[in-house]
């Protein structure tokens, strides 16, 4: 099930980028470790790259887990960031974090005045993602949040392995695939989303938890 949205629909023009430089300025965010079914906290983290090889900073909040603070809190992250200046792209890893606290890609790139891309290894399976949030609060709003994100979109970021998909706001389908292709040097995940993970993992002290499902959208 796919949710195909045009941009003039949320109000947001798509960024059209004249000249992708090499060393375009990202920064990728991804969750740590967290106690599944708590009411505690999920740390969020943000680093800075430049292009795929070069990290120039990190960032970090938290969120509360399957809660819905996540779009607010990383857009403040990052707006408040001194690095926020040089930023000229978000790269989420998928939408979901902290188990299913959604962010709504829209009403982040609106905050932060910058476009964002999810990117995500697996296919979502948005049928199940459905059935899961109707044991949360809010499970309309957050249905509603995934509904108006845009179309979910494969690209072959490398040339030998599998694909990624990617969901997008704030910048056109072509820009989007050339940063994520640019950017990914290590694996087919952009590098600034890897570097995110392994920091934001180790930082993590609930070593018993568990990540964000693995059904990411």
């Amino acid at each position: 099930m796919l949710f195909p949205i045009s941009s003039e629909r949320n109000g947001l023009s798509s960024r059209k980028f004249r000249v992708i430089k090499h060393e375009i300025r990202i920064v990728g965010v991804d969750d740590g470790v967290f106690l599944p079914h708590t009411k505690g906290l999920a740390d969020v983290i943000g680093v800075v790259f430049r292009g795929g090889y070069w990290l120039d900073g990190v960032m970090k909040t938290e969120i509360a887990i399957d809660g819905m603070d996540a779009t607010e809190k990383i857009g403040g992250m990052i707006s408040g960031s001194h690095h926020y200046a040089q930023i000229r792209v978000i790269m989420l890893d998928g939408v979901t974090f902290g188990g299913f606290n959604v962010v709504d890609i829209n009403g982040l790139s609106g905050l932060t005045m910058l476009p964002v891309i999810a990117v995500t290894r697996d296919e979502p399976d948005f049928e199940d993602i459905r059935k899961a949030l109707t044991h949360l609060p809010e499970s309309k709003k957050r249905w509603k949040i995934l509904e108006n994100q845009s179309t979910l979109i494969s690209v072959k970021s490398r040339k030998d392995e599998e694909p990624v998909y990617m969901q997008v706001a704030g910048i056109s389908r072509e820009d989007a695939e050339k940063i994520v292709k640019e950017t990914s040097t290590r694996s087919n995940i952009p590098e600034a989303l890897r570097v995110a993970h392994l920091i934001a993992s180790g930082l993590s002290k609930a070593n018993s938890g568990s990540r964000k499902p693995e059904l990411k959208s």
